[in-house]
């Protein structure tokens, strides 16, 4: 089974970034954010969902100057541009 973290710009639905991998980790998730907006391209805020692969991207985020934010527990219409695709995983970022 593959994973696949698809960064989209929210004002537009445009795909920042995208990367896949067969062992997503929060320290993988933490790298493709550092990857996906070098130097000074960060946006203000992260919106994202309570995944696990999410741990560090409040570290990350903090030190790229970044808000995070996360969506409600139990709230699939938060998730409106990126679908589950597949039962097993469901990681979805937004940004603004």
């Amino acid at each position: 089974m593959l994973f696949v973290l698809v960064i989209l710009a929210h004002q537009r639905r445009r795909v920042v970034h995208v990367a896949v991998t067969a062992h997503p980790s929060a320290l993988w998730t933490a790298q493709q954010l550092r990857e996906a907006f070098p130097e000074d391209a960060a946006p203000r805020y992260l919106i994202h969902d309570r995944d696990h692969a999410f741990a560090f991207l409040a570290t990350t985020a903090t030190g790229m100057g970044i808000q995070e934010l996360r969506t409600a527990p139990r709230s699939p219409c938060q998730k409106d541009y990126a679908e589950r695709a597949s039962a097993r995983s469901d990681a979805s970022v937004s940004i603004t």
